[in-house]
C-alpha cells in the first residue's frame, strides 16, 4: 500500500517527442501501397473506394494528398504509410499524436489519418467526408467503439487540430484542446501499429462519388508528431 502510495505522488513523467512526420522523407514513408489494402493495392473496392493507389510524389509527398480520375473510372490517390519504411515506426500503447490538418470541400474526398498491422490494429484519428460537413468519425476498430463527433469547427476547408492518445484502457481524442470522446475502451497493453495518412475516394454507397465534372480532390496535414513517456501510459 505504502509503495503505491509513492508511486502516486511520483512526478508524471513528461513525454517527449519520438516522431515528427516529414512526408518527403523515403525513411519514413512509404507511398502508393499499403497492406491495408488488398494484396497490398492499388484498388480496394470491397470498402467502396475507387482508389487506385499511387507513387506519385505529388499525390503526398508534400503534405497535400490528392486524388485525380483516371480513365477507367479510378481515382489515383495519395498514400503514405510508414509500414515497410526503413524507420519502420509504430505507435504504441500511452503514445499520443497531435496533427494538424486542413479539411476538403470536394464531395467525395475521404481523408483519414489512422493506424494498421498484421490485418487490423485499427485506431482512426480521424474520417471525415464533405457531405456531412460538421461530422468527424473517430473510431477505435481494436476494441470497437465509435462517435460521430459534430462541432461547429469542423467545416468543408477548414483547418483543425486533432490530439489522440492510445491509452491501454481509453482512447481519448481532443479538437482544438477540448476533449471530444475518450471511448472507456483502449488498446490494450502491447498494442502497436504503424501509421497511414491518405486521400481515398468514395464509391457512392455510403456517401457520395465526386461530381462527374470534378478533377482534383486535395486535403494537407500540415504537421503530424508522436509523443511517448520513457514508461509508456501509467
Amino acid at each position: 500500500m505504502i509503495e503505491r502510495l509513492r508511486l502516486r505522488l511520483l512526478p508524471r513523467p513528461r513525454r517527449t517527442p519520438v516522431f515528427t512526420a516529414d512526408f518527403a522523407s523515403p525513411s519514413q514513408w512509404i507511398a502508393g501501397h499499403s497492406w491495408a489494402y488488398p494484396d497490398g493495392g492499388p484498388v480496394n473496392p470491397g470498402d467502396n473506394k475507387l482508389d487506385h493507389l499511387t507513387g506519385d510524389p505529388s499525390y503526398s509527398r508534400g503534405g497535400i494528398f490528392r486524388a485525380t480520375p483516371r480513365p477507367d473510372g479510378h481515382w489515383d490517390c495519395g498514400l503514405l504509410t510508414t509500414e515497410g519504411s526503413d524507420d519502420g515506426f509504430q505507435v504504441r500503447t500511452g503514445d499520443v499524436l497531435e496533427a494538424r490538418v486542413k479539411l476538403p470541400v470536394q464531395l467525395g474526398a475521404w481523408p483519414a489519418i489512422w493506424t494498421w498491422r498484421d490485418g487490423g490494429q485499427e485506431i482512426d484519428v480521424f474520417e471525415y467526408h464533405p457531405d456531412n460537413p460538421d461530422l468527424l468519425e473517430l473510431s477505435n476498430h481494436v476494441r470497437e467503439a465509435n462517435r460521430y463527433h459534430r462541432d461547429p469547427a469542423v467545416r468543408p476547408g477548414a483547418w483543425i487540430d486533432l490530439k489522440v492518445e492510445f491509452g491501454r484502457n481509453s482512447v481519448v481524442w481532443w479538437l482544438g484542446g477540448k476533449r471530444v470522446f475518450s471511448d472507456g475502451r483502449g488498446v490494450g497493453r502491447r498494442w502497436s501499429a504503424y501509421l497511414i495518412v491518405n486521400l481515398s475516394v468514395c464509391a457512392g454507397r455510403y456517401h457520395p462519388a465526386p461530381e462527374p465534372a470534378e478533377t482534383e480532390l486535395s486535403y494537407e496535414v500540415a504537421q503530424l508528431r508522436v509523443y511517448r513517456t520513457p514508461w509508456g501510459l501509467l
